[in-house]
């Protein structure tokens, strides 16, 4: 009669807890998350940045919890602040801000690796935010305008290069026909009069106007004359 009272008991989970003989501990099963402080960390590259992270993990074994470490949960915490600290100082400013993931999945990974003994799974490690200096910002902040100028510029060469070799093919063209710059006049006089205007342009080759200003200054052999006229005793009438 009693074994039977007693297997209906355990069914029910029901147990007897002798006070001067055992102890009870009650242990969380679920997922637990918890926040990382923000941890001062100096990257590979001697920058100071302000790092916090999300931890997010379970217990699989309830009496290793128990019988392998004191406080499970706080020991959790401190090592994954230290993980943190660890792990960050080996990379640079532009890994840590360009590569969370593969950080993440890495701390993850040492995580579980030392909590495994304890019974506990470590599921999941993000990175919440990563808090820069002003100054830095400041600086970062300026190089990246400089960058967008200096590609701003490139753009622009690229532009006026492409244009120079484009009007340089059209004059090949143009100096293959000679009808093609009075056709090209013509179109300009029609673009001009579509827009209701009363100007009326008349092109002047530049040739002509190169001609004109290569004229030889005349003032000098003036000059030369009335030298050699005045060195010969003669007289120059103006």
């Amino acid at each position: 009669m009693f074994p039977a009272v007693l297997c209906y008991l355990i069914f029910l989970g029901i147990c007897f807890h002798f006070p001067c003989m055992d102890e009870v501990y009650i242990v969380d099963m679920r997922t637990i998350s918890f926040d990382v402080p923000p941890q001062e960390i100096l990257t590979k590259d001697s920058v100071t940045v302000s790092v916090d992270a999300v931890v997010y993990f379970r217990i699989s074994s309830a009496v290793a919890s128990v019988c392998n470490v004191e406080g499970v949960q706080k020991s959790t915490r401190l090592l994954a602040q230290t993980t943190l600290r660890n792990i960050l100082g080996t990379k640079s400013l532009s890994d840590l801000l360009s590569e969370r993931e593969a950080i993440s999945h890495d701390m993850q990974s040492t995580l579980d690796l030392a909590t495994a003994p304890w019974g506990v799974v470590v599921e999941r490690v993000e990175i919440k935010d990563v808090r820069l200096p002003a100054n830095l910002q400041r600086a970062m902040a300026a190089e990246a305008e400089a960058f967008r100028e200096a590609k701003a510029k490139e753009i622009a060469a690229d532009g006026e290069r492409n244009a120079a070799q484009a009007l340089r093919d059209a004059s090949d063209t143009m100096m293959q026909s000679p009808c093609a710059i009075q056709l090209r006049y013509l179109q300009t006089l029609t673009t001009i009069a579509s827009e209701q205007n009363s100007t009326i342009v008349f092109p002047v080759p530049v040739d002509l106007l190169g001609t004109i200003l290569a004229k030889p200054d005349r003032s000098e052999e003036n000059r030369d004359v009335r030298a050699h006229s005045l060195s010969d005793g003669g007289a120059i009438l103006e």
